[in-house]
């Protein structure tokens, strides 16, 4: 990382200023000094329009330059074109302002190297001058905490924002505003900021800003991704030891520009993964969709910790209850059974055409007995199996209004959470802004982004009862050493086999044991000296993919089968790499049939080194079964990513097979996370495919090294 993060103080006058000066101002209609002009009618500060055109604009002062104003402001706003701005911002940083939001467009996004120069420019002035500056290309911010809305953008007017407050960061600007509108509908918006082309302050520097900002609940944003990611980590680490939750929905998930790697880790660890599973580590909440970022963070910002893992569903409508049904089991959230006296209160005011059980069915008969519906929260609430309730919500009428304060009040007097899942298609109807603002219940217009919000609410829970993370390293301290020197010793940027294996066993991973030959008499006396069966495979670091060139002769049994096996290999090589430089063949034993398991690595441009695994053998990429990390893991998080392959049965024993020791197992991929992360500046990527993996033995019986070149 460049720098740290700028702390909440650091970007304090900027973003809750008292005083804004808006360079450019206009009484023109629609220009962009008057549109900010306008939207900071409601501001609770003082605002000094700039422009040497005019003396007043409407009933303000205008004044003709910064250096005029009759004090530093808080925050400058410079509507102006791009070619009257460096020496703007300069007079800004000369009068000590607060901080800088800039307009102008026309920079690094153009990928012109003289307008990428002039926002290199502005950056160098910001960070050299401790002015910190948003933009350029940027839409604007709004802080609604006083209603400093600093922006051009036509903004959605907010009442008072209530105590669930969200703040919303979003590296595009226009979708930032469009989640502001759910101020529209009730739900309490502390902020919404951008960042444009982020020459200086960016989405990190925002994020770190709201986790100390006491007026923000929880954060939402809207992230496409960073040069130096590990720097939004460190942001997400200020939230998470403040305990205010980060939901982020991440965009621009493809993959397809990514470059072809050397080995099948490189197909595997790519970019969003290694986003994953680091935001995973630091606790952030990810959403999939950008139809459940407010939601989600709007739940997160009324919720309680959970007291139990069990929820229970208090339904009008028999199919709504099977709905919340399914979606609980989709994401795992448990449903259980009311205790005895629970259900003896259910029974007594649920008709015997309902259902006393969880999901519970009251019935339409609600509407002739309007208080059971109540009761029966109340004793559902009580019942210590369950943390939340789900009340999907039918149909949008006024009768059903009474219900959100009943259940609202119902949660906050037991200490729990409701969810009110809105199934009607009347979006906007009866209920709605009284769901937003109940202090207990969140909002959902989706059955499976309810159940997915409360499985994260659990998971976060889970995450902050861990201990922290201590790593203990399982390799032996001598390993980076002796592991750098055979890396250095090789002479093809691709190590063979033998080499690979050597680094490997420095780290104490288990590998086949070998001889090279360069005959085919020499290849049978191996193999006797071996003892039948064997396998043979060529020896190049120009066939990393030794499979793929048909290079690989497995369980011979017989003098005519070794001899026949190395003449094939050697035409094979031939005939798929005519100058392929081959160093021999190697004559490896057969090993026993288990379970085929990939430990990867490589080196990540932008989070650095990284580890996987998975199941299948060559089988991996097809069967897409795979799981990431930032490296090195602990033996614990090398247990998780075991855990979580949709394979993971076939660890534990599939079918009366002999269970995997996942102890050693995540033993042997810690080793590897530890060599990688020991070992980022002298390699690029490491496969040990296959790991054949018993209940007794554990080896690696093929392994391929990339070596960083000089140019990397």
């Amino acid at each position: 990382m460049t720098r740290s993060v700028y702390r909440h103080a650091a970007l304090a006058r900027l973003l809750h200023p008292a005083s804004i000066a808006i360079i450019g101002a206009s009484p023109t209609p629609g220009s962009f000094g008057a549109r900010t002009l306008g939207n900071l009618a409601r501001f609770q500060g003082r605002i000094y329009p700039v422009n040497a055109k005019y003396r007043n604009v409407g009933e303000l002062t205008c004044y003709p330059s910064i250096d005029a104003l009759p004090e530093a402001p808080d925050a400058v706003v410079i509507t102006t074109p791009r070619e009257s701005v460096e020496p703007l911002v300069q007079a800004c940083i000369a009068k000590n302002a607060g901080g800088i939001v800039l307009y102008a467009s026309g920079y690094a996004e153009t990928a012109k190297p003289e307008r990428i120069a002039a926002q290199l420019r502005l950056a160098a002035l910001a960070r050299e001058s401790g002015v910190p500056l948003i933009g350029p290309n940027c839409i604007g911010v709004v802080n609604y905490l006083n209603d400093a809305a600093m922006t051009f953008s036509g903004l959605p007017r907010s009442a008072q924002p209530h105590a669930a407050t969200v703040g919303i960061i979003s590296q595009s600007g226009a979708l930032g505003f469009a989640m502001a509108q759910a101020v529209e509908r009730g739900m309490a918006i502390s902020h919404v900021l951008t960042a444009g082309n982020s020459a200086d302050v960016d989405v990190a520097d925002q994020v770190a800003y709201l986790a100390d900002d006491p007026g923000c609940k929880v954060i939402a944003c809207i992230f496409e991704g960073m040069a130096q990611p590990l720097r939004f980590i460190e942001a997400a680490a200020i939230a998470w030891r403040v305990n205010k939750p980060l939901v982020v929905y991440k965009v621009a998930t493809s993959e397809q520009g990514a470059t072809a790697a050397m080995s099948h880790t490189g197909s595997l660890a790519g970019s969003q993964m290694a986003y994953r599973s680091a935001f995973e580590r630091a606790g952030v909440i990810i959403v999939d969709h950008c139809e459940a970022l407010m939601e989600t963070a709007a739940f997160f910002a009324k919720a309680p910790a959970p007291t139990a893992r069990g929820v229970a569903v208090v339904a009008t409508s028999g199919g709504a209850a099977i709905m919340a049904a399914d979606q609980a089991e989709r994401h795992g959230v448990p449903l259980p059974q009311p205790s005895a006296a629970v259900r003896a209160v259910l029974e007594a005011h649920i008709p015997e055409f309902g259902s006393a059980r969880n999901p519970c069915d009251v019935t339409a008969q609600v509407l002739a007995n309007p208080q059971s519906i109540g009761v029966c929260g109340d004793a559902l609430m009580s019942d210590a199996a369950y943390g939340a309730i789900v009340i999907p919500q039918v149909y949008s009428y006024d009768p059903a209004i009474p219900r959100i304060k009943t259940f609202s009040d119902l949660a906050e007097q037991h200490g729990k959470m409701t969810c009110n899942v809105w199934v009607t298609e009347w979006l906007e109807g009866p209920g709605v802004r009284e769901a937003e603002r109940a202090p207990r219940m969140a909002l959902f217009r989706s059955m499976d982004r309810c159940f997915a919000a409360l499985a994260a609410w659990h998971r976060r829970e889970e995450h902050r009862r861990r201990p922290p993370r201590v790593l203990r390293r399982a390799s032996d301290a001598n390993a980076k050493d002796t592991a750098a020197a055979l890396i250095s010793a090789a002479k093809h940027t691709t190590l063979v086999e033998r080499q690979a294996k050597q680094v490997l066993a420095a780290y104490g991973i288990p590998v086949v044991a070998e001889r090279i030959v360069h005959s085919p008499d020499a290849a049978l006396r191996a193999a006797h000296e071996i003892g039948l069966p064997v396998a043979l495979k060529i020896e190049s670091p120009d066939l990393p993919h030794k499979t793929e060139a048909d290079v690989v002769r497995l369980n011979l049994r017989t003098d005519a089968a070794v001899r026949a096996a190395y003449d094939e290999i050697l035409s094979n090589a031939q005939r798929n790499a005519p100058r392929a430089k081959v160093d021999g063949v190697l004559v490896q034993p057969m090993i026993g049939a288990g379970v085929e398991v990939i430990i990867g690595a490589r080196v990540d441009p932008l989070f650095g080194p990284l580890i996987v695994v998975g199941l299948g053998g060559i089988l991996v990429e097809v069967m897409q079964d795979s799981a990431l990390a930032l490296a090195p893991v602990t033996h614990d998080e090398a247990h998780g990513l075991l855990a979580s392959l949709k394979g993971a049965a076939l660890l534990q024993g599939f079918r009366g097979r002999p269970a995997v020791d996942q102890d050693r197992l995540a033993d042997l991929v810690q080793r590897a996370s530890e060599l990688v992360a020991d070992l980022a500046d002298a390699i690029v990527e490491l496969d040990v495919n296959p790991l054949i993996c018993s209940t007794d033995r554990m080896v690696a019986v093929d392994a391929l090294i990339v070596r960083r070149s000089p140019n990397d």
